[in-house]
Formats: C-alpha cells, sequence, structure tokens
C-alpha cells in the first residue's frame, strides 16, 4: 500500500509542476485535463500526509516511552499512543478504500428497467410496486426521475416500466438491484389464500453519453405506431410511439409514453445507448478471468437476487445473506440499509483482490 502511495505522491507532484508550464497554460484542453486528473488524486495524497505526520507523532512518542522513568508521565505516553495506533488503523482503512479501483461509471445517472416475470397480473403488479419503492427512495435522497416508457395493466401494475434516475451517487448505489425480484404472497384475487411465488425481473443500466457510443443511423430501424396501454390517456390516435432496432445487434428499443414523436423517439435513443454501453461492458467483464464486482456488483438478469415474503414481513438479499424484517418500510422507500450493506460487500471484496 505505501509502494502505491508513493507512487500517487510522486504523480502528484509532477502535475503541480506541468500546470505551472506555460507551454501547457496557452493549450486549455490540454491544462484542464492535466487539472482534471490532479484533482483526482488530491484527496489521496492529502491522506497520506496525513498518515505520514500520525506515523512520525506515533514514533516520537514510542521513543519517549522508551526513556521515560517517571511513572506517571510513563501512562500518560501510553494512552497517547493508544490513541495514535486507533487512529493509524483508522487512517490505514480509509487509504485503503481510497485505492480501490474507481468505478468508471460511478458518477452516471442511470436507466431503470423493470418487468413483470413469471406470475402473470401477479407479477404485474409487483413490478408497479416496486417501481414506486425505487421513485419513493429516489425523493428520499433528492433524486429526480422521468418515466421514459411503461405498459401499464388494468389493475395498476405494470408489464414494463423504463425510467431514468438523475443525482449524485445514482448508479454507485443503485447498480446493485440488478436481477430477479422473487415476491412470495397471497394474492388479492386468491380465495383459497394459498401464497404465490411471482418474478419481476429489474435491469439497471448507467447512462451513456454519445461520446461513450457511436451509432451510425444507417444500422438503425425505426418504425412508428400508435401508443396503447391502460386508460384513455395513455391511447393516442397519432403515430407517436417510436421503436427503434439497432441492425448489428438486434437490440429493440420502444417510448410511447409522449405525445410528440420527437420526444419519444430523443426518449428512446438514451435507452438504447444505455443498452449498447451494458453489452460492450458485458463483454469486457467476460473478457476478464476474475470480474471484480462478479459477487455483488450488476447481477447478470436471470440470477435471483431478493426474495420479498409478505407473509413473515421479510425482505431477504440472497448474494450477501442479508434479511430486513419490515417488508412494508421497504416498500416505502427505506432502502439505506441494504444498499448501505452491499456497497460495504463489494468494497471488501475489492480489498481482499487489493491485498
Amino acid at each position: 500500500m505505501i509502494e502505491k502511495l508513493l507512487s500517487y505522491e510522486k504523480k502528484y507532484e509532477e502535475l503541480t509542476k506541468r500546470l505551472c508550464d506555460q507551454e501547457l497554460i496557452s493549450n486549455i484542453h490540454e491544462y484542464h485535463k492535466v487539472a482534471k486528473e490532479r484533482a483526482s488524486i488530491e484527496e489521496v495524497v492529502h491522506r497520506f500526509n496525513n498518515y505520514k505526520k500520525l506515523l512520525e507523532e506515533l514514533e516520537e512518542a514510542q521513543k519517549m516511552l522508551r526513556a521515560e522513568q517517571d511513572p506517571d508521565f510513563r501512562v500518560f505516553l501510553e494512552q497517547e499512543i493508544e490513541k495514535f495506533q486507533k487512529s493509524k488503523n483508522e487512517q490505514e482503512q480509509s487509504l485503503q478504500l481510497l485505492l480501490l479501483p474507481k468505478d468508471p461509471y460511478a458518477d452516471r445517472n442511470i436507466i431503470m428497467e423493470i418487468r413483470g416475470g413469471a406470475g402473470g397480473e401477479e407479477a404485474a403488479l409487483f413490478a408497479g410496486e416496486l417501481f414506486r419503492m425505487y421513485t419513493r427512495y429516489a425523493e428520499r435522497r433528492g433524486w429526480k426521475y422521468e418515466v421514459m416508457n411503461s405498459n401499464p395493466t388494468e389493475l395498476g401494475g405494470f408489464k414494463e416500466v423504463v425510467f431514468s434516475i438523475v443525482g449524485s451517487g445514482v448508479w454507485s448505489e443503485m447498480k446493485f438491484e440488478s436481477g430477479v425480484h422473487r415476491v412470495q404472497r397471497v394474492p388479492a384475487t386468491e380465495a383459497s389464500g394459498r401464497i404465490h411465488t411471482s418474478t419481476v425481473t429489474v435491469a439497471v443500466l448507467a447512462e451513456a453519453e454519445e461520446v461513450d457510443v457511436q451509432i451510425n443511423p444507417q444500422e438503425l430501424r425505426i418504425d412508428t405506431y400508435r401508443s396503447s396501454g391502460a386508460g384513455g390517456q395513455h391511447v393516442n390516435k397519432t403515430d407517436s410511439a417510436i421503436r427503434i432496432t439497432h441492425l448489428p445487434t438486434g437490440i429493440v428499443v420502444a417510448c410511447q409514453d409522449e405525445r410528440s414523436q420527437h420526444q419519444n423517439r430523443e426518449k428512446a435513443m438514451r435507452i438504447l445507448r444505455s443498452k449498447i454501453l451494458e453489452r460492450l461492458l458485458t463483454q469486457q467483464e467476460q473478457e476478464i478471468a476474475q470480474a471484480r464486482r462478479s459477487q455483488v456488483g450488476r447481477g447478470d438478469r436471470s440470477e435471483k437476487i431478493r426474495t420479498y415474503n409478505f407473509p413473515q414481513s421479510r425482505v431477504t438479499d440472497h448474494r450477501i445473506g442479508l434479511t430486513v424484517h419490515s417488508i412494508e418500510r421497504f416498500l416505502a422507500g427505506e432502502l439505506d440499509e441494504m444498499l448501505q450493506a452491499l456497497v460495504l460487500s463489494e468494497q471488501e471484496e475489492l480489498l481482499k483482490e487489493l491485498v
């Protein structure tokens, strides 16, 4: 760890000198690039300097203790050393976290897709509950969300709902929600009171920027059709709905929630870019023998990650073995405990690799 920190310190000094170079200053684009790189490691170097000062203070206190004869002052020094040791351990843990590989999409917004799976109308109803759960959590965090496409059912559920969430740290937390969510409960339509098991699939996509994915317009097939769905407000009389097929990959996206064909097309292109980026990321991860986030990270869509058991009022995440015993609060958007545990689990796995 020390060797890596020293390399950061050396790099920081080099970048600081470069920022004083007149030739670099005259090149605004390159100057901002160097300044951004320097800023990205500034906190690590600052923490490392504090850590080195602490080591000096600890060593000085230990020297004084070895030479000190007065019993009372020795007790004082031992207490100080204990404080220094505790602070040393805390700072080492903090530095280790700073040295973990940075997720290149940590600051990205996301596009979420929720689809009813096995279970028919019951699955669609639970898809609606998950949608409300995530949007309530977004509201609690001060994030903004926007529905991009939806296919509602007459009973208030969703066969499919696609929406974006914009805010600080959205991807870093919400990426863990990808996968199959299983619900166990007695449906309202079940007269005999039997518990049914249904599934809902959630996909979380880091929202792609245009520079991430270059799309050739000639490789797109764009179809227009009339919006349809449950309820009069969802049905348009014009061909405003858009379906885009990316011919090289076969990815198909659709958007019908806006009345304007132009707005639907713009949203569909956002979804398409993010789907293509997701496919590229998946291919990259498959090429790595031991992908860093294979244990907890962006879940496979076919992987069962969580069970919502209504009779026992519990939610269990199968990846980390954590159970939350208040399903009502969880579905009301109180996801903090679960998401924080997933973040910590990922950090622990990355620390093992670092060590």
